[in-house]
Parts: structure tokens; sequence; C-alpha cells
């Protein structure tokens, strides 16, 4: 399974913004500069966190964007549907009823072990990424690199876009 880059950079993005204070709101073009990413290209990830309820987005000269949700109630699922969207990355296409023995009218969705197999490795990945919130990666961060949430800070309140 291949994701685009726009889930890392949302990741990265929301896990940078759990770091700044509730009440400001960076702006896309300090996002982008922070990890040098093209602001359009963010600003279409960050809009998409937005409709999803992940970001909240404020315009004007002091506008930006800022966390909508408690990192605790933002999963890492969350981030990945809104960037990549809900669909299942396994589509069967039922390829068996065309093959030897194939019976019209069988939904092989539901008999074939292959399907069965991917579906179930996608349920479990899909388990995996709901059961870690941002307050998760945020507080992994926090133990690993203690210095990290201070630099962070510091980084988007004095990058230069």
């Amino acid at each position: 399974m291949r994701m685009s880059e726009g889930v890392e950079w949302a990741l990265h993005t929301c896990l940078n913004l759990a770091w700044v204070e509730e009440d400001r709101s960076v702006p896309t073009s300090t996002l982008a500069a922070f990890y040098e990413l093209p602001p359009a290209y963010l600003n279409k990830q960050l809009q998409a966190l937005v409709r999803a309820g992940i970001l909240a987005s404020t315009s004007g000269p002091r506008g930006g964007f800022r966390l909508a949700r408690d990192p605790g109630k933002i999963t890492v699922l969350d981030v990945v549907a809104a960037i990549e969207g809900p669909q299942e990355a396994f589509e069967c296409a039922e390829i068996l009823r065309q093959g030897p023995g194939g019976v019209p009218g069988v939904d092989y969705r539901k008999i074939c072990v292959i399907s069965q197999t991917m579906r179930q490795a996608e349920l479990n990945w899909r388990r995996e990424l709901a059961g870690r919130t941002l307050a998760d990666l945020k507080s992994t961060v926090e133990e690993r690199f203690p210095a990290v949430p201070g630099q962070t800070r510091h980084g988007l309140t004095n990058t230069r876009t």
C-alpha cells in the first residue's frame, strides 16, 4: 500500500500544531517553510484537514491553521482518511467469476481467500492507525526528543516566509 506524501506532510503539520498555543493560527507559508514544502500543495492538504474537522482555519493577516480538536481526539487514521479518502485500499474485482468453475451471482468477495486476507490485513492496519492519536505521537516525541516541542514553537514563530 502506498500513500501520498501529503499524508506525511499532514501528520507532521498536525503534530507541530499540537505544540503551538491553542489560540494561535499558523499561516500556510510558515508551515510550508518549516520543512521547505511547496505552499500551494501543502495548503491543499490543510484544506482537506479542515473539511475533515481536524484543523480550523482563520483568514486575514493573523490567519492560518490550528488544531480544531484536542490532539487526543484526532487519530492517525483520521488524518490518513482526510488526505487519502475513506475508500478501501484493496478492491476485489471478483475475477474468480470469470475463471474456470466461476458461477454467476456468487459474491466471491465473501468466499475468496485472497479477498478475505487482504481485507483482514487492511482492517488490522486501520485498527492500528485508529488506535493511535496525535496526543500519543506528541507524547512519544516529547519523551524521546524533549527539545523538539520548544524547537518547533520557536521555528514556527521565527520562520521567514
